[in-house]
């Protein structure tokens, strides 16, 4: 055999050797992110960096008091987008207790660990779905355990678009909870003027870059009524979808402003 088509044919037969070798590697590696060491340490150092990025930021002329308003709809369920959340332990009164919904799936352990550093409890589950569904993520226990929450004084920050889902387009597991515990619902925004849009996230995640403006904007309380029906809670879904897009366009407006008046 010419030393050509050899050395073709030892190339091939290692391919499959090192494909397997690269798999099993790049699983150590990955199980290795997520254990509860890992995920402390990750989670300290993008705590201490948005609060390095915070620190940075001057916020923006018109912005939303929002320290007032969630004192006086305190307990208020705080209602946000997917990728617009990384500045939002910020905003909330530093004296009232909150609890924050978070899915179920293996990343949202940072997350976890982000939010608990900054003094918020934490809960599980896919909010933004009733039904089978949510039953089956642990979306219903989290309903459970945040209407008991709201009853017991603790705020409630909560995410509106379902993850994996429609971007941006409330779920009805946040009007539900509305509905169950009679507490209204508080559509908000933060933006920064410096920003980066990870365009290939299925969210549009944005990450708040260091220095700039923040603009921090909170539309009027939603209140779903106890007896509200399937076509009531509909439309509640619908505006609420709106009022916090509202609150994002406001919020950017005001971020990107390059003069104040």
């Amino acid at each position: 055999m010419p030393p050509a088509e050899e050395d073709q044919k030892t190339t091939l037969a290692t391919r499959p050797k090192r494909r397997k070798w690269r798999v099993r590697l790049q699983r150590r590696l990955k199980a290795a992110s997520r254990s509860p060491g890992a995920v402390r340490l990750v989670g300290r150092l993008i705590y201490e960096a948005l609060r390095g990025i915070r620190a940075s930021q001057r916020p923006a002329a018109g912005s939303s008091d929002f320290d007032a308003i969630l004192h006086r709809e305190h307990p208020a369920i705080v209602a946000l987008w997917h990728g617009q959340h990384l500045l939002a332990p910020f905003f909330r009164p530093r004296d009232l207790p909150y609890l924050a919904l978070l899915s179920r799936s293996a990343d949202a352990e940072i997350n976890a660990a982000v939010v608990e550093r900054f003094g918020i409890e934490t809960v599980r589950g896919s909010g933004g779905r009733v039904r089978e569904a949510a039953s089956e993520k642990g979306g219903v226990r989290a309903l459970i355990r945040m209407k008991r929450a709201l009853d017991d004084g603790l705020g409630i920050c909560m995410i509106a678009d379902v993850p994996k889902g429609t971007p941006r387009e409330a779920g009805l597991g946040i009007v539900t909870l509305a509905r169950l515990s009679g507490r209204p619902i508080v559509p908000s925004a933060a933006v920064t003027s410096r920003r980066r849009v990870l365009e290939k996230t299925w969210d549009k995640t944005t990450l708040p870059l260091p220095f700039g403006r923040i603009a921090v904007v909170m539309e009027e309380p939603i209140f779903v009524p106890p007896q509200a029906g399937a076509d009531e809670l509909e439309a509640i879904r619908a505006q609420l979808t709106l009022a916090i897009e509202r609150a994002n366009r406001r919020a950017a407006d005001l971020a990107d402003r390059k003069t104040s008046h």
